[in-house]
């Protein structure tokens, strides 16, 4: 079959069920890139914040902004861009996405104070938002029906290796040049796969109805003051100010839900909420994205502050949990295919509890055996939930829903790392050494809920699965 297609040929095939095998894989080759360095670069940059304020003579309380702009930006227009991808077609967000990103990207490297630093990361945080928006409606598009868990499960390897590895990859650059490697290099991956995608990404329907731009606003206004309640909150922020951004993240909520009823494709996707299935995926999602913060957050300053190891020795004592993700999350996709995602979410994150609990047993003196095995427990039960949880909320939502659903899937992957990383911070103000060993009990609890929403989904019928 030949590669190149009048864009009604391509429309046509997709519509069938999926791309053919050739287009199919430079597809999701273009989609990786996005994703991986959308993934990366969410956990890339806490490596390296003390190096940054040191070269940018600031201090750390200040360059703390250099992540929360990023995460704000991401949480606050995913859906905007989810529902722009239902209107105008997920690939041009997608493509717009990745455009954005790299020049941001570019910026980020080139940046000389913590302000001009904070606005590219600003610009990087919204690129990356239009890819992770999108990205899933698109593999959903590109595979057909009966290789969904496969497409799902390479995405789902992509994003929870990117976040894993973060740490190492930013210790390995860190150690040989300066931080504005760390953005330099998706330069030249963001241009390959801007490039690569205007030839392979398939042309998707579009919607008829039109996006409203106060519903975006009031979505920006709710999940950034969202966001925000939640790292005051860790930080122990004075009453005052936490019941002022309450009220406020309230009143922006209302007022988006007020504005959107009726709407036949809600930004925030209440109607998809109804379906039993796609609600406690939702939260399934939520609280085990939480469970993987709570470790990833708390788990080097252990390492490096109890057990004196070095920030690259801390990358690697991480990396089990992701080379265990990369081996699960192929096979749970194929596995998805085939059975329930309500069991195999279940088992797998029933292993990821029993492994947050064994990270509490660590020893005294610990050999780097004691921590690796304990890493990939942890590992195995992340990657056996995570494609079969995705595909149970794809599968939920109609096709015309796609970029909804999508939506939802980014924002709850990112609330749930967000208030784990809140969580964290909560530990640290309260138990000080004693940190660390409560944010992974409370991973473990978080991981136990999710199982039980995840085998819950059994009891709702097969409606949506």
């Amino acid at each position: 079959m030949p590669t190149q297609a009048s864009a009604d040929e391509r429309l046509s095939v997709v519509d069938r069920d999926g791309l053919p095998t050739g287009e199919r894989n430079l597809a999701m080759v273009s989609l990786a890139i996005g994703v991986g360095m959308a993934s990366l670069d969410t956990a890339i940059a806490n490596t390296a914040l003390p190096a940054i304020a040191n070269q940018l003579h600031t201090t750390p309380a200040a360059s703390v902004w250099i992540i929360n702009v990023y995460q704000l930006a991401m949480v606050a227009t995913l859906l905007p861009f989810a529902a722009l991808g239902e209107i105008i077609g997920y690939r041009r967000v997608s493509i717009a996405g990745l455009a954005l990103f790299t020049l941001a990207s570019l910026a980020c490297a080139c940046s000389w104070s913590l302000s001009s630093l904070v606005v590219a990361r600003l610009f990087q945080g919204v690129g990356a938002s239009a890819i992770m928006g999108v990205n899933v409606a698109m593999v959903r598009s590109i595979f057909p029906a009966s290789l969904q868990g496969r497409g799902f499960g390479l995405n789902s390897l992509v994003v929870a290796v990117a976040f894993a590895i973060g740490p190492t990859t930013a210790s390995l650059i860190l150690s040989a040049w300066s931080w504005p490697w760390l953005f330099a290099i998706n330069v030249p991956l963001g241009v390959f796969a801007v490039f690569l995608g205007q030839k392979v990404l398939p042309i998707t329907h579009r919607s008829t109805h039109r996006i409203d731009s106060l519903t975006a606003l009031y979505n920006v206004g709710a999940f950034s003051m969202l966001v925000l309640l939640f790292g005051d909150a860790a930080h122990l922020t004075d009453v005052k100010t936490l019941l002022l951004e309450l009220i406020v993240t309230v009143i922006f909520f209302v007022l988006l839900l007020r504005r959107q009823t009726g709407h036949q494709a809600p930004m925030l996707p209440v109607d998809l909420f109804r379906h039993p299935v796609f609600f406690l995926s939702v939260i399934t999602s939520i609280c085990t994205f939480a469970t993987q913060s709570l470790a990833f957050v708390s788990l080097p300053f252990y390492f490096e502050t109890v057990l004196g190891r070095s920030p690259v020795e801390t990358g690697f004592l991480m990396t089990p949990w992701a080379v265990l993700v990369a081996v699960m999350a192929p096979i749970a996709g194929r596995l998805s295919d085939h059975y329930s995602p309500g069991v195999l979410g279940g088992i797998g994150l029933v292993i990821l509890s029993v492994g947050m609990w064994s990270l509490l047993g660590i020893p005294a003196h610990p050999a780097v055996i004691d921590i690796v095995w304990r890493m990939a427990i942890c590992g195995i039960g992340f990657g056996f939930f995570q494609t079969p949880n995705l595909k149970a909320m794809m599968g939920a939502a109609p096709l015309a829903r796609a970029g909804s659903a999508s939506g939802v899937v980014g924002t709850s992957r990112l609330i749930g790392q967000a208030s784990g990383a809140a969580l964290v911070a909560l530990c640290f103000s309260l138990f000080a050494d004693k940190a660390t060993h409560y944010a992974l009990g409370m991973g473990a609890v978080f991981a136990a809920v999710a199982s039980v929403a995840s085998f819950s989904r059994l009891l709702v019928g097969k409606n949506s699965v």
